[in-house]
């Protein structure tokens, strides 16, 4: 079993429940086990015009391998309306492998540690509530230096 931390956001169709949702998917997964959820937060979108996110992180210790992980949160995302009409465009779900245990992973379909995660407040935050602050990421970044450089700002604690 490998720790994971999964990335949780949604933008349309009640965010909040899409969440609680997710979560209940997640914890149902196979030769899983969710380990323990974040508080949620709310933040606007990067791109204007976009409703309001929520977002979370989830801990599962997991026996799946990463594509078969990413799968099936893909799954579940489908399961919950997510459609793949543009890149970041509005969504129900979104669910993103953010860490996966000490591995570097550099697939054409996956990114681990998430590529763009430095700059996000509302998955750092998060994150932060779950993970150790002197965590070392696999490409052997400081999780307490990440989240220096990363303020609260733009966020909101629901």
């Amino acid at each position: 079993m490998e720790r994971v931390y999964i990335g949780l956001g949604s933008n349309l169709a009640d965010p909040q429940e899409q969440l609680r949702n997710a979560v209940q998917a997640l914890g149902l997964l196979p030769d899983t086990t969710l380990v323990r959820v974040s508080s949620f937060y709310a933040s606007d979108s990067l791109l204007p015009g976009q409703p309001r996110y929520t977002n979370a992180v989830a801990a599962l210790d997991t026996a799946l391998a990463p594509l078969d992980l990413l799968d099936a949160l893909q799954a579940i995302e489908t399961d919950q309306g997510r459609e793949r009409k543009e890149r970041w465009g509005p969504r129900t779900l979104d669910l993103d492998i953010l860490l996966f245990g000490d591995r570097l992973i550099d697939e054409p379909r996956l990114k681990v540690p998430h590529y763009h995660m430095q700059a996000r407040p509302f998955v750092l935050h998060p994150l932060a509530e779950l993970v150790h602050h002197s965590l070392q990421l696999a490409d052997g970044r400081l999780f307490s230096d990440l989240l220096a450089d990363c303020p609260f700002e733009g966020l909101e604690r629901l």
